[in-house]
């Protein structure tokens, strides 16, 4: 695959991205593959029910990114991939710089992103920086806002993202975070019809965590997932349950 980058295109007023997270040896976060995961700070929405809500705030400590290629250099041979979660990424003008630098050492990428940044998405998959996309349906487009903690949100960035990632060509998954308060069968009914016909979509039981801002959320049972799931299957007939 050829890989482009021109160092040209950051100018001064970039948003250089920052790694505040290293998890040196995952199984689980890129199916298939033997990976690491980095964490960067700062995301566009305020889901009530996340779990990396830390990397979000001030007082937010940094890697040194030398220290960061220089695990990965040795970790060559060894880690097959690399596994770029947030916060958000694509939030990042340079994203596309660092995923250059990573795929130099010969590793695969997955990104997991909200789909907020369609534009980034593009450049990204258009410079063939992404071997696979994970990207969240937060819920119905009529409860996107309250899921998302985001205001008047653009749900048109979010189906041009959703349209990009399906017809990449490039591995990826959906997946949507249940939390009881709020789901019921017409949400998961418009999160799913929003990707009709994916290859991939997940449905992941909320687990509460010191780090999720909102203590009123609990997770739903497993019978109510499963009949969640039959409603999914409508528009995704491969989606699957995740974590129970």
């Amino acid at each position: 695959m050829r890989l482009f980058y021109n160092n040209c295109m950051f100018n001064d007023g970039a948003k250089y991205i920052k790694i505040s997270g290293l998890q040196k040896l995952t199984l689980l976060d890129y199916p298939e593959h033997t990976a690491c995961t980095l964490f960067v700070p700062g995301c566009n929405f305020k889901c009530p029910f996340c779990h990396n809500s830390e990397l979000l705030g001030g007082g937010v400590e940094f890697y040194d990114e030398t220290e960061i290629f220089d695990f990965l250099k040795k970790r060559r041979g060894v880690l097959e991939g690399v596994c770029i979660t947030g916060g958000e990424p694509t939030v990042y003008t340079d994203l596309a710089r660092l995923l250059y630098d990573i795929k130099m050492l010969g590793y695969a990428i997955k990104l997991d992103t909200n789909g907020y940044m369609p534009e980034r998405l593009a450049e990204l998959y258009g410079r063939g920086l992404l071997d696979y996309v994970a990207m969240d349906i937060k819920n119905s487009p009529d409860r996107y806002a309250e899921t998302s903690g985001v205001d008047g949100i653009d749900l048109s960035r979010i189906r041009q993202s959703i349209e990009t990632i399906m017809t990449s060509g490039v591995e990826y998954e959906f997946r949507t975070t249940v939390a009881d308060e709020l789901f019921d069968e017409n949400a998961i009914d418009g999160a799913a019809r929003m990707i009709a016909g994916a290859e991939k979509y997940f449905l992941q039981k909320f687990v509460m965590r010191e780090t999720v801002p909102s203590k009123t959320l609990s997770a739903p049972t497993d019978e109510t997932l499963y009949k969640y799931l039959d409603v999914a299957r409508i528009y995704v007939p491969n989606a699957q349950v995740r974590g129970i």
